[in-house]
């Protein structure tokens, strides 16, 4: 074993005595910690096999459901509702701020064929955007059908909703991804100064495209 030297056992003294004074540099932020900002997946990660289909047949789903509104009998007053159901109707800077708001939701386009109603336009009720750890949620507040979900940053004009509906007195719907019966994507985009819509498209029950609107209550 080799014996240090009293002039090198004081070095490495010194040596030790400084790098115990230094100061250690800060940990990395903890995501979702305080300061961080909330730090959400890619949706795509989270995405059900169904409801990635549905995602990908949009386009499929507003040709078909404006067809049928236009063509069948329906329930409510559609030319009131303008952009709403323009499917090229979305602007920058989509995310919305939390808060109430008043919503109603307008069902285009129907499951049941030609016999069915083309489109059903719906009165108001109450919605939320909620700001959680995990991000911007939407929840349907009032009314039979009442969906709710996390919205997910896509671009600057939309964002994509991954939730699940609630009927009837049933407790808030939390459960993305363990009931496919109950499984939603839609699309949020900002059509207006203070309006916003979801688009659902091919819902599990009744229409082929769902569009719920938003204003600030």
């Amino acid at each position: 074993m080799t014996r240090l030297s009293r002039p090198s056992v004081l070095i490495a003294l010194a040596a030790l005595s400084v790098s115990a004074c230094a100061t250690p540099p800060p940990p990395p932020p903890i995501p979702g910690g305080p300061g961080a900002g909330p730090v959400l997946r890619d949706w795509r990660g989270i995405v059900t096999a169904g409801d990635r289909d549905r995602y990908g047949r949009l386009d499929a789903a507003w040709d078909l459901a404006l067809q049928q509104a236009r063509r069948q009998r329906g329930s409510g007053d559609l030319a009131s509702t303008g952009e709403l159901i323009d499917p090229d109707a979305a602007r920058p800077s989509v995310a919305p701020p939390p808060g109430d708001y008043r919503c109603r939701t307008v069902k285009l386009g129907s499951q049941g064929g030609e016999d069915g109603l083309g489109y059903v336009v719906y009165g108001w009720f109450a919605c939320r955007i909620e700001q959680t750890p995990n991000g911007l949620k939407f929840v349907k507040t009032t009314g039979s059908q009442r969906p709710a979900g996390l919205l997910f940053p896509e671009n600057d004009r939309r964002m994509v909703l991954l939730g699940s509906m609630a009927l009837a007195d049933e407790p808030p719907a939390n459960s993305y991804g363990q009931r496919p019966d109950r499984d939603l994507v839609a699309v949020l985009e900002r059509i207006g100064e203070r309006r916003w819509r979801l688009v659902l498209p091919w819902p599990q029950y009744e229409s082929n495209l769902d569009l719920i609107e938003l204003v600030p209550a």
